[in-house]
């Protein structure tokens, strides 16, 4: 079995995860929730394998839970027609209408990633939020390069349709 100091994993790598969390969920109390969940599932695969990049594992792992959780908050949202407030999005001097569309855009955005069949949306927030290469995504997620690229590719193709976007 094998040891790891969690808290020395968790300091030197709790911003990662909180970022990754962060950036596809785009509120604190989702993203701490995502944060918990992130370790936890990583002890509990720590516990049944050996763990050989554990930063890769708990990116991909918190990336997998962000996911979830929007899911969740899609199901939600279809329950229920109010729309939970959003953090407004960082940019230089954005007047109210860019703020707006930006904020709209994102709602749009995670709304489809929550609705993307799961690898789908995991290759995409690797390759997008956590800029990974196809061959680390491919890696990552124990499958060839080629899968990678056409799993990216059909998550392009639905969102642009999800998002209206040609």
């Amino acid at each position: 079995m094998q040891v790891l100091d969690w808290q020395l994993i968790i300091k030197e790598n709790g911003s990662v995860v909180w970022q990754t969390a962060y950036r596809l969920l785009g509120n604190n109390t989702d993203s701490a929730d995502c944060f918990q969940d992130t370790f936890i599932s990583a002890l509990e695969v720590a516990r049944r394998q050996h763990v050989r990049n554990i930063t890769a594992l708990l990116i991909r792992l918190a990336t997998a839970r962000a996911i979830d959780r929007l899911r969740q908050r899609n199901r939600q949202i279809h329950r229920r027609a109010d729309l939970d407030d959003l953090d407004a999005v960082p940019c230089s001097n954005p007047g109210p209408v860019q703020q707006t569309q930006a904020k709209e855009l994102i709602v749009q955005l995670r709304n489809a990633l929550g609705c993307l069949p799961p690898q789908e949306a995991k290759v995409f927030c690797l390759r997008y939020l956590s800029d990974m290469s196809y061959r680390q995504i491919a890696k990552e997620l124990c499958i060839s390069t080629s899968v990678a690229g056409v799993l990216l590719h059909r998550a392009r193709t639905k969102l642009r349709k999800f998002l209206g976007v040609t």
